[in-house]
């Protein structure tokens, strides 16, 4: 798998996380089953999903201009690092997840192993094999 392809895959993969979110905080899903079962009340809700919804607009964000889908606002040596920090990140929360309380977070290991997994493709294109990539057709 190409770098442009895990950017797309990673892309439709946090969007769809976004998604999920937002119905939390709608109250479609209820909180009870996420963050591990933890949360005691709607205010941490708040506040938890909001910060998440952040940070995956950032990692969004970040993507965007990984894959030459934005113009460049920081240098590439920023974006992964950036994107190395999500690497462990995600790795982390696939261990969390997989002691969660609930069995519905559980399964979210699957989708924060696989972000860890398309973030490690993306990270391990060479330079000139990316420019070569997503050159303007």
């Amino acid at each position: 798998m190409n770098s442009s392809t895990a950017i797309k895959m990673m892309l439709l993969l946090i969007t769809a996380v976004t998604i999920f979110h937002f119905s939390i905080i709608l109250k479609i899903v209820p909180y009870e089953i996420t963050w591990g079962g933890r949360l005691k009340n709607d205010s941490e809700m708040y506040v938890f999903e909001s910060l998440s919804i952040i940070i995956n607009l950032f990692l969004i964000l970040t993507l965007l201009i990984k894959g030459n889908y934005l113009k460049q606002m920081f240098s590439l040596r920023i974006v992964n690092i950036i994107l190395w920090i999500f690497f462990v990140l995600f790795g982390l929360n696939t261990i969390g997840n997989l002691f969660a309380n609930t069995y519905f977070e559980k399964l979210f290991a699957v989708l924060t192993l696989a972000s860890s997994i398309l973030i490690w493709i993306i990270l391990k294109v060479k330079h000139n094999e990316h420019t070569k990539l997503h050159k303007p057709q």
